[in-house]
């Protein structure tokens, strides 16, 4: 049995990085592999997924990992980027050195890539991304930004590891729906910009969905930034609008947007992980991820953020599902060549870990 350690922003309270995790995981098929994950809560991963997990902050179990695996591997994610901080490239080159310091195989797949603006940033993850055995990215801008950082290892285009999620079985309480009301799910997230009001924005969006006879219900795909959003947002509303806060994994938020009429999302795996569930998403782009994620999609482009009123985002979202029944056919196209897509980082992991 090969071991793979899994790499990234894993068991850090974010739905989409555990997405792509459990996603590659089950391209693997588990034949012939075993995974351990760094981890930023060991205890809740092991106790959630029920893989072993090491604590991804100290660095002497890390490298104890490291040396007891047979391939450091990346599942997915954008976390060779320094706009969250500068510290994301450093640390995580830093275990891909390690890594080969000790003579293990590094394969990154399905990566998001940049934004890198930072000298130390871009050396960092160009020094390190020069020593990997393989690279798969989920997307053309992903691709380019590893030419122009200077890479020169063979990458090949993928898409996201979450694409191999299965579909999970619906459970009775999955929906909600009140009073005939379709229901729609809503994602949205902090940004840095302080020009920005976020929750003026999305909080006004809901009350006029109400308006329009649509029930939102606030979706936090990341429990330590998108929680006060949330709050902020129903508290503006009187604390009328139903959210998905209890939720604690990937294939939870699948039962719950399968039951909504469509989805309306700034995180860009609230949007993946209902394409993987046959329900269309719309996305508005904060990052040129969440714009490259809509172009593949073809239903549409991303709505920009910058100058974005609620009333014109109700109206292009009240557009977006009058074609909802041509857009479910394009997407469960689209979904399949997502998955097709991703299946090119499995066969990359087989081949190069055996």
């Amino acid at each position: 049995m090969k071991n793979l350690l899994l790499a990234g922003y894993l068991g850090a309270g974010n739905l989409g990085d555990d997405a792509v995790m459990l996603g590659l995981v089950h391209g693997l098929g588990g034949a012939g592999y075993t995974v351990t994950v760094l981890s930023g809560a060991p205890e809740e991963t092991h106790r959630l997924y029920g893989f072993p997990s090491v604590a991804r902050r100290d660095n002497k179990l890390v490298e104890a990992a490291i040396i007891k695996c047979d391939a450091l591997v990346f599942p997915g994610g954008s976390v060779f980027q320094d706009a969250s901080s500068m510290m994301s490239p450093t640390y995580y080159a830093g275990l891909i050195e390690t890594a080969k310091k000790h003579g293990k195989k590094v394969v990154l797949v399905g990566q998001g890539i940049g934004p890198l603006n930072g000298f130390i940033g871009k050396g960092a993850s160009k020094k390190a991304l020069n020593l990997a055995d393989g690279i798969t990215v989920r997307d053309p801008m992903a691709l380019q930004a590893l030419k122009d950082l200077g890479v020169t290892r063979p990458v090949r285009m993928a898409a996201d590891s979450a694409f191999l999620l299965p579909v999970p079985r619906l459970s009775e309480e999955a929906g909600y729906g009140i009073q005939g009301m379709r229901a729609v799910a809503v994602a949205p997230r902090p940004v840095k910009d302080k020009g920005r009001d976020i929750a003026g924005l999305f909080g006004e969006l809901c009350k006029l969905l109400y308006g329009a006879g649509l029930m939102p219900t606030l979706l936090p795909m990341d429990r330590n930034e998108d929680i006060a959003l949330v709050d902020a947002i129903s508290k503006a509303q009187g604390g009328r609008v139903p959210d998905l806060r209890k939720v604690t994994t990937p294939m939870e938020v699948q039962q719950r947007l399968a039951r909504m009429d469509a989805v309306l999302a700034m995180r860009l795996h609230a949007g993946i992980l209902a394409a993987t569930v046959g329900i269309p998403p719309l996305m508005v782009s904060y990052d040129p991820k969440v714009t490259a994620f809509a172009k593949g999609l073809d239903l549409g482009p991303a709505l920009p953020l910058e100058g974005l009123t609620a009333p014109r985002l109700l109206n292009s979202f009240m557009e977006f599902l009058k074609h909802r029944e041509q857009n479910v056919r394009i997407l469960e196209r689209k979904r399949e060549e997502q998955a097709k897509l991703a299946e090119a980082s499995v066969e990359m992991v087989k081949t190069i870990v055996g």
